[in-house]
């Protein structure tokens, strides 16, 4: 059995809208359209759209905070809203700015309160924060109240919070939003620690693409609340043309630049002794062959594709048609 399993999920919304100046009517939004998906043990996902594309609201679904309209979901074989006190203590959350944390504890005494919360053994409790401590670097704040911890110090106090009690899932909504540099690299180093492991599933919405590519083997976009691309990050750049740069300074300007017919070039910009080709997929080979042919090369460097540019092309092509399967 999948960790989690969806067939068909979907939640719709009833809105009211203006209809003139003085009346409103309903109106059913759909935030998502009919999602099925497989999460199998220790995987690592990266779920990921643009605002309004029914990120959220797939977990909230996922753990039991919203019910769906239709279809079916199983996380770690329960019923996300009927079993959702069961649930609870198999699955790990961190959402943003909502905390679990308690505001005027000290952060061990958090950690304490949680550990009689989700009844954990003082053994098995003593060991995960042992370890979380060490990965985190939490010992420096252990004894500081958690309205006074920075942003990064309580988001790793909430990510050890999350762990203690040993879940199978853990859902993270933005883990990275707002951190400083330092915080950044302990958060993302914890949790690539976390997914060598294979214990734990990780479930990772963000906007930090850096966060998808360090961490994430398996990359899920979902667009007008439908799946739009469900594999690798190196299928998504297949699927939808990644762009390599070739950047070369030339000693003397050339008035036209070579254009090589085998290069699939994108674009070609030229600044006075600098031509700067976009390739499509492959031909770097073809473009620094005939720049070598033509003039004296400075310097040569191939820059590789980033995902931002492929997302942002996928979320500006048409809408997904729902008489179609995605």
């Amino acid at each position: 059995m999948s960790v989690i399993e969806l067939d068909g999920l979907r939640k719709e919304f009833t809105v009211r809208v203006k209809a003139g100046r003085l009346r409103r009517q309903n109106r059913t939004v759909t935030a998502v359209d009919g999602i099925d998906l497989r999460v199998e043990r220790g995987e690592l996902l990266g779920y990921i759209g643009p605002n309004g594309a029914g990120k959220s609201t797939t977990l909230k679904m996922l753990t039991g905070v919203l019910t769906p309209s239709a279809g079916r979901a199983r996380v770690c074989g329960l019923r996300p809203v009927a079993d959702r006190t069961r649930l609870a203590l198999r699955i790990g959350v961190v959402f943003g700015q909502r905390s679990q944390l308690w505001w005027d504890l000290p952060l061990a005494d958090s950690f304490d309160l949680l550990r009689h919360l989700y009844r954990v053994p003082a053994a098995a409790h003593a060991a995960r924060l042992r370890r979380c401590r060490d990965l985190l670097d939490l010992d420096d704040f252990l004894a500081t109240p958690v309205r006074q911890l920075s942003l990064g110090q309580r988001m790793r106090g909430e990510l050890t919070a999350a762990l203690l009690h040993d879940p199978q899932v853990l859902f993270l909504d933005e883990p990275t939003i707002g951190l400083d540099v330092v915080s950044r690299q302990a958060v993302r180093g914890f949790l690539a620690e976390l997914g060598r492991t294979g214990d734990t599933t990780l479930v990772l919405t963000t906007h930090d693409l850096a966060d998808i590519e360090r961490l994430c083997a398996r990359l899920v976009v979902v667009d007008h609340g439908r799946v739009v691309h469900d594999g690798t990050i190196a299928a998504l750049h297949a699927r939808y043309g990644s762009r390599r740069l070739v950047v070369a300074d030339l000693d003397v300007p050339l008035a036209v630049p070579p254009r090589p017919a085998g290069a699939a070039l994108h674009r070609v910009e030229a600044d006075g002794h600098r031509l700067v080709y976009a390739l499509e997929s492959a031909g770097v080979a073809e473009v620094v062959s005939a720049l070598a042919g033509l003039a004296a090369l400075r310097d040569l460097s191939i820059v590789e594709p980033d995902i931002e540019d492929v997302v942002a092309r996928l979320y500006r092509s048409p809408a997904p048609d729902p008489r179609r399967p995605s």
